[in-house]
């Protein structure tokens, strides 16, 4: 998610910004809303449990999704999202593989595509699907903490930031 979150960052989430879980694990004891294109989450991997992603939501159920030339669009317009960052360049595509080109698709109803900002190296919904809203835990709300891993230090200008 760089450069919108650094390696460090310990975030505060917002559960009760999509609903409060049933703590039988049988989905969702109050629901008051669903996850927004835009929308920084966290949830649980799709492929491993006891891990957490943060993404950013580009497309929600009933919408059709694709990457040309590394162009998000959703229902065939352009979707410009916040932290959007590109690596290699955004005229440079890659040839093979989901990275710059992918779709289009039809998200599920229930079910999100998420990306991360660092597209060119974010292992996202282009390479293990969607996810399902209910494993969406929260919206990401403040970095409460940054450490700087390489020295140790405190980025205290990180502190209290809202994650936009």
């Amino acid at each position: 998610m760089l450069p919108t979150l650094q390696i460090g960052d310990h975030l505060l989430t917002n559960p009760l910004r999509y609903g409060v879980r049933s703590p039988l694990g049988r989905g969702w004891l109050v629901r008051w809303g669903a996850p927004r294109p835009g929308d920084v989450v966290v949830f649980s991997n799709p492929r491993e449990s006891g891990q957490t992603f943060v993404k950013r939501v580009v497309a929600v159920g009933g919408e059709r999704v694709e990457v040309r030339d590394k162009q998000v669009l959703v229902d065939g317009v352009a979707r410009a999202l916040p932290g959007a960052t590109f690596i290699e360049g955004f005229g440079r595509v890659q040839s093979s593989g989901p990275r710059d080109n992918f779709g289009p698709v039809a998200v599920p109803v229930g079910q999100v595509f998420v990306l991360g900002d660092n597209r060119d190296q974010s292992v996202d919904s282009r390479y293990w699907g969607f996810v399902d809203a209910n494993d969406v835990s929260g919206k990401a709300a403040l970095v409460y903490w940054s450490m700087d891993a390489d020295d140790g230090w405190v980025r205290w200008e990180r502190l209290g930031q809202f994650v936009r």
